[in-house]
């Protein structure tokens, strides 16, 4: 599995719920196993995403104060 991102999501600046869409719509495109970083400004993301992944059976990696960031990873 991948230690770290293989690809950063610059979501930094859009509001809720526009960085959990674009995840949505980028995450299925990566191969599983694979980790997403987001860039995420909205203070809603920190509850938002790992929400999102708790719902939709991917996994919370964590999450990075710079950025701020926040990691997930492609389940299946």
């Amino acid at each position: 599995m991948a230690a770290g991102p293989v690809e950063v999501l610059d979501c930094r600046g859009q509001r809720c719920p526009l960085p959990v869409i674009r995840l949505a719509r980028r995450l299925p495109e990566l191969p599983v196993g694979a980790v997403l970083r987001v860039l995420a400004d909205d203070p809603a993301a920190a509850v938002d995403i790992p929400a999102w992944c708790r719902m939709r059976g991917q996994e919370f990696v964590a999450a990075h104060a710079e950025g701020p960031g926040y990691d997930v990873r492609r389940v299946g």
